[in-house]
């Protein structure tokens, strides 16, 4: 990560994103979009790093990155990732949300603020 972040640091968050080896290239237009696809294109093959075809996406307006779904009006949490909490049935007394908070509160940095609610 460290690597593919020095290569890439004069785009980095302007119209790319590296996490571990996956680079997302985001763009306002599609002829902007060739562009930067060009530009990370050029910079791997100058480092000698090469993407595999097959795990590649091109020009989606809609695609899946860490958890989110990425759309043209912005960025949703992908729903299947969170349809269990959603689903969550609503705490209906003390030990359920002491339960409830056993699962979220995972460590003791956390839990000292949150210490106080459960002694209800």
């Amino acid at each position: 990560m460290f690597k593919m972040n020095n290569i890439f640091h004069k785009y980095l968050d302007k119209f790319v994103l590296i996490f571990i080896d996956n680079i997302l290239i985001y763009s306002w237009n599609i002829e902007e979009h060739k562009e930067h696809l060009k530009l990370v294109l050029q910079t791997l093959q100058e480092h000698q790093l090469y993407a595999k075809y097959s795990k590649c996406d091109f020009f989606k307006e809609q695609i899946q990155y860490l958890g989110h779904i990425i759309i043209k009006d912005g960025i949703v949490v992908d729903l299947e990732k969170i349809r269990t909490i959603m689903e969550w049935p609503m705490p209906n007394d003390v030990a359920d949300i002491r339960s409830f908070m056993g699962l979220w509160v995972t460590t003791d940095d956390l839990w000292k603020d949150f210490r106080w609610w459960l002694t209800l």
